[in-house]
């Protein structure tokens, strides 16, 4: 049975509360019900090409889980042996992890990609 809408929302307000932890220096260039997203508003040079911002993170409600999309991991792939089985579990594609239901042990998961992500983009100079 997929999570009732007052479920997925609790998921979405709970991810989020974990993203807003970066703001600032982040900034969000999304946010509202639904849908939040945090970028670096800074230029750097990544791969050879300039760049005025960097996306680090977002979530958004979907129909029947939440998607917390977390760039740190596309860039460096690596960081999936940070990760721990049950969230490993829920990555989709290169960046996209689809979470149907939110306990503490996953967020404690959420919290520790997030903050490592971080810290990988201070290290690259992206933050």
């Amino acid at each position: 049975m997929p999570p009732s809408p007052s479920e997925l929302k609790a998921t979405f307000q709970a991810l989020r509360g974990l993203l807003r932890r970066y703001q600032p220096p982040l900034v969000p260039k999304v946010d509202k019900a639904g849908r939040y997203d945090l970028w670096s508003n800074k230029d750097v040079v990544i791969d050879g090409r300039k760049r005025t911002e960097v996306y680090f993170a977002g979530v958004i409600i979907q129909k029947t889980y939440v998607g917390l999309y977390y760039m740190p991991v596309y860039t460096t792939p690596e960081m999936k042996r940070l990760f721990a089985p049950e969230l490993l579990a829920l990555l989709k594609g290169k960046s996209c992890f689809h979470i149907k239901t939110l306990d503490a042990r996953l967020l404690a998961q959420v919290k520790r990609a997030l903050e490592a992500g971080f810290k990988l983009y201070k290290k690259n100079g992206w933050v």
